[in-house]
């Protein structure tokens, strides 16, 4: 009993460092090699990435895209506490890229001689906020998340930028991904190269870890970033830009008007 536990008081000390909530998409499988091919995409908000325990993510405006650059929809969506999943049917052989793109607001103002705070979404801000406020600042977030699912070969017609917002375009195929390989990105903002961008890698599992084991990266002045992968598994890659502020006397100084933030899941297999 004292052994057991001693090491729940240890892990108990570890995993305060894992709990940050993060958004992510799920697929079921991401290579698909069946005469019907189907994929199930899971998207959450959890401490613990790849478990589903905290909140749903509504993927009612997730954007796949087929291998001929046609758009795919859901054949059935659903949204329950912890996890919202849409089914889709892939008719074309090829890789697809599922993304789902989103916004946020957040403000600060003062009422009445009190700084006041609000967050939401961008056509309630107006209603919202009353008024007579003052010194109203605002900060929009724009969030980009996005997977890859391969049924039957690969192909390489969906490795294009988009070239709105912050992107990791992968260098080589994203489902081609093994353990103890080098993989290169490139970050791009509205398309064009970002140097120094700091990319944050965590494989899934962290709660059986015990430990985060975040990987960084940074990129070079052509924005490009290179992965080595230490084992197979899903991994998380998150991007950000601009970096948040350092703290000064326990405060975060004001918010930039634009933030974007990018992330990937990826499955990374055995050599």
């Amino acid at each position: 009993m004292f052994k057991k536990t001693t090491l729940a008081l240890g892990l108990l000390i570890l995993l305060p460092q894992a709990h940050a909530h993060r958004q992510w998409l799920l697929p079921s499988n991401t290579q698909i090699d069946a005469k019907e091919a189907w994929v199930t995409i899971d998207g959450a908000v959890s401490e613990n990435l790849f478990d589903f325990d905290s909140n749903a993510l509504a993927l009612d405006n997730l954007e796949v895209v087929a291998p001929d650059g046609s758009q795919v929809k859901a054949e059935t969506i659903t949204k329950s506490k912890f996890r919202g999943s849409a089914d889709f049917k892939l008719l074309q052989k090829g890789t697809y890229k599922i993304s789902q793109n989103s916004q946020n607001v957040m403000a600060t103002y003062r009422l009445n001689g009190e700084e006041k705070r609000w967050r939401g979404a961008e056509e309630k801000m107006a209603q919202e906020i009353p008024a007579e406020a003052t010194d109203l600042k605002i900060s929009r977030t724009y969030n980009r998340l996005e997977t890859y699912v391969t049924a039957d070969q690969p192909t390489d017609t969906v490795l294009k930028a988009v070239n709105q917002g912050l992107e990791l375009l992968p260098l080589s195929h994203p489902n081609n991904l093994y353990a103890q390989e080098t993989t290169r990105f490139k970050v791009l903002l509205d398309g064009k190269p970002v140097a120094d961008s700091k990319i944050s890698v965590i494989a899934g599992g962290v709660r059986y870890r015990g430990v985060l084991n975040e990987i960084t990266a940074i990129s070079d002045k052509d924005g490009v970033i290179s992965i080595k992968w230490p084992f197979a598994g899903m991994y998380w890659l998150k991007a950000a830009y601009p970096q948040l502020p350092e703290m000064v006397d326990g405060k975060r100084p004001a918010m930039p008007e634009k933030r974007y933030s990018y992330a990937a899941t990826l499955e990374v297999l055995l050599p």
